[in-house]
């Protein structure tokens, strides 16, 4: 595949610099002077772009500008405070312009639920990021582009993993059953995959923050929704661009254990004759190269834009990394006198993949640091080569690093196409179509000297897994506008047709006669009768019908009103609850236009309400079935047993989120400093959970039921501060942060409850399997860690916990620790009460500088290595290493969680500072723009945390991260990473 990404890449770049070459044949100098309309003076400062393209330049302190253009480029004006206005150069060698004031400084097209509005217009929760601000260095993913630029939109990954995603919550949880995450629309395919499109090809991406906004969504609003538009070809020349950069990665932080020579001098420790570095041993320099080419343009009908992007990534994780190829086509034709315009867009992503092992991280913490990685005597049986010992949870890390085998391949089709026509100037209507195609391929294999991986028991084990997505959307809108007198009116309505088809199989097979064709010879070792292979596979289909409308209303720019409604039906709701509805309105009032407040250029306060829905996250779980529940062993062979799976629920229904949001836009202190302000308040009723039902008269233990109610409420700030803006140097700063409340009201519905008091996630093996961590409390908050409070150490070493319950007695009658829920409390809390980000952006001359700070406060992390490894038991029983952080106490000789172990994680990460040079080109070159720049994410962090990442974690990694069990760091956590880049922009 390397091979014939570079050859498209030779091509291409071959047509792109013979279409430059024709094309600068004919520029020419454009100079020109920029004044205020009003006064008539010179505005330094102001950026002249050429449209379509990054190349341009800024005013002098007189206003003054000088620029190379071809007569068919059109000029960008801009600058904050004035309206902004393009002008095609033609014949002209002069070109001065006259920018008008533009009081109310929010004319910036934001992408709304089907269509744009002005931003002055908004009067919902929205807030839009442009390319410009988007993260910079090595972003492979594209919800990374948006970490920490939004308040209330939190986006987290813990560890480094290369193929592992971010997790994405919007003003905190919203479901605690079904999916949390955003609804993703990328030109108008919702529910689209994110991996579809390549972050380089990203022009924007607006966040609905409040219900009023997301409503127009329906069942699928209620975690919010992320509008992703990508990049067009507009009209003019040609234009090709590449971006290309390379970057080194390193591990930033792993946890603290002894090395060889500290763990020799514990009592009891066994020395096994080496010295080894196991971190240093399943990790390795991680290098990554990324290319994007690009080639756009157009004219008075047709416009386009082609791009091809290439990654090649690989982890700091041994076998770890992926390789990208992904090609996208955006076409738009006007036809028929420019009232019918056709737009297509195309895009396909090929990524294989090598995903490593996590657990090789795991046993690198606690491996004897005195064992040498390959075994100096080997003996029956063979693993390879590699030191293996016969002690309980314990595997040579390398050994499951090089020799197990986990390979993947990801295939996503995204293709679209609408058309629009104008009857008049005043109504349109619109037909589209798209369609998603998801494939996911898996394949591994442990081979027959693997003690890890199951390999080495049976003889070789190779499994092999598929999964298909089909989404196919269809969808017609109509859209009138009409002004009267001071009074504007928008209207739209809209009809959506949605088709969800899904279909996978699961083979897994043992007993090779040889490793030398992994998961390639599968089957050669189906071997059913003796129970030494697995088949399955599944399909399953929904679909979502709706109507949905809008109506707009603007007097005089002043005061503003929106409604909107979405009335949808899902196949997988109940017979008896097909279809629900969607309300919203929101109301705005321009305060500067009303109040003549000094230094204020506008200054909008809006109101919201909004409800959104959350259907159930599978088909068919409202139905009565059956199906197969294990085998048993009968007459000599294993024979299959079914049973019911699900019992009915005709009444089920889909969950309810009410939102109330109130907020202030403005921009002040002379088009200095703009902002907006937000506090929401959101009831979350009819959960979507499993809840116990007895048996009889029930057929199966669990129902799935509407129950329960969730609150969340918060406080949401944005700022950002143009501070100098000059010709040679500008400094722009800009900080944001959201505060969160959750209460978990209630988790009853009538005579039926999850229960009042729940406890999720055991701690594990060895020996705490029975030690629950999460506490789910009606009328409490989410995320309670819980647990007994260490208050000292008793002379065997073992953890003294405190009395809180005083209902256990000794034979004395004294009370004593009862090892029970009775003597725990909570410890702390999983989810952030505070997360900020500060951004500062710099200019001088030639060139530019960035840094970006992130930060969460107020949540905690269970520490499991710790809680498991950070004793001397390690030694003397399991001959494990020791987790040695600042609170390793060496009378503790016991593992047992508690209170020492979990630990506020509060952090400040330097996510991101790029320096960047934009190098002096001589007029009339082929090449219109370079820049050089360098990158470092992530090379620093402020936090007391002891553990690997103290990013937040929405849910239990060990328990298909059920949200219900956050705050928990497993042991299998990959390292954190820092990436340096070197990067290189080119225009054509």
């Amino acid at each position: 595949m390397k091979k014939q990404v570079k050859l498209v890449f030779m091509l291409f770049l071959c047509f792109a610099f013979s279409i430059c070459q024709l094309t600068f044949a004919q520029q020419a100098r454009i100079t020109g002077k920029v004044t205020d309309a009003s006064t008539g003076e010179g505005i330094p400062g102001v950026s002249i772009l050429i449209s379509g393209t990054t190349r341009g330049v800024v005013t002098d302190l007189e206003g003054n500008y000088s620029i190379e253009a071809s007569p068919s480029d059109i000029l960008r004006i801009s600058f904050i405070g004035y309206t902004t206005v393009e002008e095609e150069v033609g014949n002209r060698t002069v070109i001065d312009i006259a920018l008008a004031e533009n009081i109310q400084a929010l004319t910036e097209v934001v992408v709304v639920g089907y269509g744009t509005q002005e931003k002055k217009e908004i009067t919902s929760a929205v807030t839009s990021v442009k390319s410009e601000d988007f993260n910079q260095g090595t972003v492979n993913d594209p919800a990374q582009l948006l970490q920490g630029k939004v308040a209330g939109l939190n986006i987290a990954r813990p560890g480094g993993n290369p193929n592992s995603g971010f997790n994405v919550r919007l003003r905190g949880i919203s479901s605690i059953g079904e999916n949390a995450s955003p609804l993703v629309v990328i030109d108008g395919v919702i529910g689209a995959s994110l991996s579809t499109v390549d972050p380089n090809d990203i022009e924007s991406m607006d966040v609905l923050k409040d219900g009023s906004a997301a409503a127009i969504y329906g069942t699928r609003g209620s975690a919010g929704v992320i509008l992703v538009t990508t990049k067009k070809g507009r009209k003019g020349r040609s234009v090709v661009e590449y971006n290309g950069s390379f970057a080194i990665e390193n591990v930033a932080r792993t946890i603290s254990v002894m090395n060889a020579e500290e763990y020799k001098a514990i009592p009891n420790s066994r020395d096994l004759g080496g010295s080894t570095d196991w971190f240093d041993e399943v990790t390795n320099t991680g290098l990554s190269y990324i290319n994007n080419l690009s080639l756009g343009g157009g004219n008075e009908g047709t416009s386009y834009r082609v791009s091809i992007n290439s990654r090649n990534v690989n982890g700091v994780g041994i076998n770890s990394g992926f390789d990208q190829l992904n090609a996208r086509l955006s076409l738009t034709q006007r036809a028929l006198k420019d009232k019918a315009t056709f737009t297509v867009n195309i895009s396909n992503t090929i990524i294989d993949r090598e995903f490593g092992n996590e657990n090789s991280f795991r046993y690198a913490i606690i491996s004897n640091p005195t064992l040498p990685v390959f075994d100096p005597n080997p003996q029956s049986p063979d693993f390879g080569g590699y030191s293996e010992r016969d002690i309980f949870d314990w595997f040579n890390p390398v050994s499951i690093a090089e020799q197990n085998i986990a390979d993947g391949r990801d295939n996503r089709l995204l293709a679209s196409i609408r058309g629009e026509y104008n009857f008049t100037s005043k109504f349109s209507g619109a037909l589209f179509y798209s369609t998603q195609r998801e494939t996911d391929w898996r394949g591994s294999y442990s081979p027959k000297t693997a003690k890890f991986g199951g390999g080495f028991g049976r003889n070789g084990l190779a499994t092999i897994v598929n999964n298909e997505r089909l989404n196919d959307l269809f969808e017609a809108t109509l859209n009138y506008y009409e002004n009267v007198n001071k009074l504007g009116m928008a209207f739209l309505a809209g009809y959506s047709y949605q088709e969800f088809f899904n279909q996978g199989d699961f083979t897994q097979a043992g007993n090779f006669l040889t490793d030398a064709f992994t998961y390639n010879n599968i089957g050669a070792a189906l071997d059913f009768a003796n129970g030494l292979a697995t088949v399955s596979s599944y399909a399953n289909s929904n679909k979502l019908v709706a109507f949905f409308g809008r109506a707009n209303f603007n007097y005089d720019d002043t005061y503003l009103l929106s409604l909107s409604a979405r009335y949808e039906g899902s196949t997988r709701f109940g017979a008896n609850n097909k279809w629900g509805l969607f309300p919203a309105v929101s109301v705005g009032v321009n305060i500067a236009n009303l109040v003549d407040l000094t230094g204020v250029s506008s200054m909008k306060f809006r109101a919201s309400y909004g409800r959104t829905g959350t259907q159930p996250g599978d088909s068919y779980l409202s139905l009565l079935r059956f199906g197969r529940q294990g085998n048993f062993f009968y007459n000599g062979q294993f024979v299959p047993s079914y049973g019911p799976v699900s019992n009915a629920n005709p009444d089920l229904s889909w969950e309810t989120k009410d939102e109330y949001n109130v907020g202030l836009d403005f921009v002040i202190l002379n088009n200095k400093l703009d902002g907006s302000i937000d506090y929401y308040t959101r009831v979350t009723t009819g959960m979507i959970l499993p809840i116990n039902v007895p048996v009889p008269p029930n057929l199966f233990p669990t129902t799935q039921l509407n129950i329960g109610e969730m609150s969340n409420s918060g406080l949401e700030v944005m700022l950002n501060y143009r501070a100098i803006q000059n010709a040679d140097f500008r400094w722009t700063t800009g900080v944001n942060f959201s505060t969160l409340k959750t209460n978990l009201r209630s988790l009853s519905a009538g005579d039926l409850s999850f229960g009042e008091v729940n406890y999720r996630s055991n701690f594990g093996s060895p020996g705490q399997n029975l030690t629950q961590l999460i506490r789910i409390q009606e009328n409490g908050p989410l995320g309670q860690i819980w647990g007994p409070v260490q208050v000292g150490v008793s002379d065997d070493g073992s953890p003294i916990m405190k009395v809180i319950d005083g209902t256990a007695v000794d034979e004395d009658g004294n009370p004593v620790y009862c090892n029970c829920n009775d003597d725990r409390t909570q410890l702390g809390t999983a989810y952030p009460t505070l997360n900020f980000g500060f951004n500062n952006s710099f200019s001088y001359k030639n060139w530019d500088l960035n840094f970006f700070f992130r930060g969460s406060f107020g949540h905690y992390l269970i520490n499991s290595y710790r809680g498991f490894y950070e004793n001397t038991e390690s030694t003397t029983v399991q001959n494990w290493n020791i987790v040695n952080t600042k609170y390793f106490d060496p009378n503790i000789t016991k593992a047992e969680y508690n209170s020492s172990h979990v630990e506020k994680a509060d952090f400040v990460v330097l996510d991101n500072a790029t320096l960047g040079y934009n190098f002096k080109l001589q007029p009339g070159k082929a090449v219109g723009r370079i820049r050089a720049y360098v990158s470092v994410q992530n090379p620093f962090m402020f936090t007391g945390y002891t553990g690997v990442d103290p990013e937040v974690r929405y849910g239990d990694s060990e328990s298909n991260n059920d949200p219900l069990a956050p705050g928990i760091e497993r042991r299998a956590t990959y390292f954190t990473t820092t990436i340096t880049t070197l990067g290189l922009n080119l225009s054509f």
